[in-house]
Parts: C-alpha cells; structure tokens; sequence
C-alpha cells in the first residue's frame, strides 16, 4: 500500500498540477524533458521545476555481500544471494524562485525515507540548507552509490562515516582566481542519525568541512574519469566532526555502535574526528585517497579509544577515444584500505584490496561493475588472523 501511495504522490499527483496548470490561461504554461536527473517538469517563466528519476541496482554476490567486521564473519556459513540492493525514486527542483531548491530521496527497498532538504542557492559564497542529507564530511560518502568508481565503499566508511542527519547548514564557493578557489561547509546537526525525531540529550553534532581547488576548480562528487581532463584537476580536504551521544557509528539505518561498545546511554560517548582528503582526475586517470583519525570517550568508564584508517584509490578508462565517438566505456580501478580499531592496539588491524571492472554503458546511469576484493583481518593481541575474497557483479539503472 506505501507503494502505491508514493507512486501516486510522485508520478500522479505532478501530473495531475499541470494539467490543471494548463487549463488555467492566468498560469505560465509548462515544458517536460528528460535529462540526467530524470523527466523533468517546468514552468515557462522559470519558477518552478519539477524532476522525477529513480534507480534501480541489481547485484549478485559470493560467498556474501557484507564486509566482514568480526573475526567470526570469516567463518559464517556461505551463500551465494542474487538481490536488489537499492530501488530509489528522487524528487527534486525548484519552486517561486529558482534559488529556492528542495530535494527528496526515498528507498523503495526498505521503505525509508532518505532525503528531505530545502536549500537557498543565491549567491554562490552563501548558501542555506535545513532537513536531512548526507553530511558533506568525507568523498567517499558523499557520492552517491550510483555514481561510484567501485562497486561499494571501503571498510573504513563504517567507522568514519557522519551519514545521513538532520540539521541546517551554511555552504558555499569563493572562487578568488587560480589558487584562491575553496568550498565550505559547516554544519549544525542533530547527531542522532537518520529518522531520528529525538536526540538523546543537549547536545548537538557540529562538523565543518573545507576543500581547497589548487589547480582552480573542484572535483565533482563523482567516481571516474568519464569524460577526457585535458588540463588536471584536483582538490585537497579537510574535514572535522565533534558530538556527544549514545553512538558510536552512523549508517542508513540510524546510529549504532562499533564493536566493543554498549548501546542506549544517552550522552555516553564524546566523539571527535578529522580527515585529511586527495582527489584529482586527469585524462583517463582518476585518483582518491582519505586518511582519517577518531577519538571516542566513554564518559562512563572513562576510557578513551583511538582509531585510524585509510585508503587509497585509483582508475583509469581502458578505451578513452570511445569517449568522444560516444560508446561503451571499460574502466579497471583497484583500491586499497587500511582500518585500525584500536591504535593502542597496533598488531590488530583490518585490510582490503579490491580490483574493480566497470562497463559504462551511459556513464553512471547505465552500468555493468564487477568486483573482486580480499580482506584480512588480524588479531595478533589474542593470537588469531583470517582472511578471504568475496565476488560480486552488479547492474545499476538510472531514468
């Protein structure tokens, strides 16, 4: 029944607006197209704008899909599993004003609503968003699992991740010339995650977010180099967070805990991180690293623990002149990532080494991804390591 309600609110009912709107001689009259964010509705004065799209991913996967976090997931029964990893329908556009933006994203799969924000783009210094999106703290996050060079994110996005929240930001672009070219973000968060209507207690999350352009102009929020960089890009970050809560960890399931932590005291952990980040593209060649720090205090037990993790990224376009002729495209990428949960702890760390293949049939919108990925997993405090490779194929569909 959500279904059919959501289908109606999202295909029906815009429709239904502007027929009325074209029977109506007092209001301006309507265009539809169909570009990259999906068939797009608008006003002829330019007020108002309507996109609809959604994204349909299909993957298979062998011996799981999930990265493993314990020592005992390495020896967990084996299956191989064919599912639809994500079903998205998005909304986005303008309304009265074309600096006057909205956005919404909701997962079919799992029933949930994503995204929900309204943005005030004006100028390009200063800009205003309040709702729920994913904090612009780190990349890899923030592009979108449509959009991404590998198949998924690396072992580190769990620990480090701000994820979805609610709050309101301040962001922008000043853009001095040559070197002077920077992007802000500062944000003031619930700190609860996702769907969170509470927080647990006084405080908030706050986290800013500052990327430097060096050779003039940034990096889209996008993973590989599907069109030919003439002349390099590149952009160098830096990113920070500071809350206090009863989580440990974020993910599109809410706030939750890393292993070795209790859950449901509120304001039990303070949590402090950064994250130093690279990207450029050149050519056929992209590149993306982060290295990140977080602090976590039990307020509790007094204890402090310190983690640490990294990753470097890299791919580049097998047959770059089909760019321009405008066919298929075969990139190969690999990643490696480097995860410490304690760095009290040093002989006990988290490794991954994937080697990815993508097929872009229309860019991102149409995708075939192939990946093959070891990890290792070592305990030395306790004497016990374990590896692994895992397999998975994906199609990924946009409209």
């Amino acid at each position: 029944m959500s279904y059919k309600i959501l289908l109606f609110f999202f295909v029906g009912l815009p429709h239904f607006a502007f027929a009325i709107q074209g029977e109506n001689d007092s209001i301006p009259q309507q265009g539809i197209s169909y570009g990259s964010r999906g068939f797009q509705f608008s006003s002829s004065d330019g007020k108002y704008q309507l996109n609809f799209g959604g994204r349909l991913q299909f993957r298979f996967a062998t011996p799981s899909d999930q990265d493993p976090i314990t020592f005992d997931d390495f020896f967990e029964q084996k299956q191989n599993l064919f599912k639809i990893n994500r079903a998205r329908l998005k909304v986005g556009g303008h309304a009265y004003q074309p600096w006057l933006k909205y956005y919404f994203e909701y997962e079919l799969g799992a029933s949930r609503l994503l995204d929900f924000r309204v943005m005030v783009e004006k100028w390009p210094l200063l800009n205003f968003k309040i709702g729920q999106w994913k904090s612009e703290y780190s990349r890899e996050r923030v592009i979108s699992s449509g959009n991404q060079q590998m198949m998924e994110r690396s072992i580190i996005n769990r620990p480090f991740t701000l994820d979805r929240q609610q709050g309101a930001s301040i962001y922008g672009r000043w853009d001095g010339g040559g070197l002077a070219d920077f992007n802000y973000n500062l944000m003031v968060l619930t700190g609860a995650g996702i769907g969170a209507r509470n927080n647990d207690d006084e405080k908030l999350m706050y986290s800013g977010r500052l990327q430097w352009n060096i050779l003039g102009e940034g990096v889209k929020m996008s993973g590989s180099a599907l069109t030919f960089y003439k002349t390099p890009v590149a952009s160098l970050a830096w990113a920070g967070a500071t809350n206090t809560s009863q989580y440990t960890r974020y993910s599109s399931q809410g706030g939750g805990q890393l292993v070795g932590f209790e859950e449901n005291t509120p304001g039990r952990y303070k949590m402090d991180q950064y994250l130093l980040e690279s990207t450029f593209k050149y050519k056929n060649f992209s590149w993306h690293s982060e290295f990140h720090r977080k602090n976590i205090l039990d307020k509790q037990l007094q204890e402090l623990t310190k983690l640490h993790g990294w990753f470097v990224q890299g791919g580049f376009i097998l047959n770059p002149q089909a760019i321009v002729k405008k066919k298929p495209l075969f990139e190969l990428a690999s990643r490696y990532a480097f995860y410490q949960p304690n760095r009290a702890l040093q002989m006990n760390n988290e490794e991954e080494i994937s080697l990815a293949f993508n097929c872009f049939f229309s860019g991102h919108q149409n995708k075939l991804t192939a990946d093959i990925t070891h990890f290792d997993f070592e305990e030395k405090s306790v004497n016990r390591e374990a590896s692994g490779w895992r397999f998975r194929i994906q199609y990924d569909f946009s409209f």
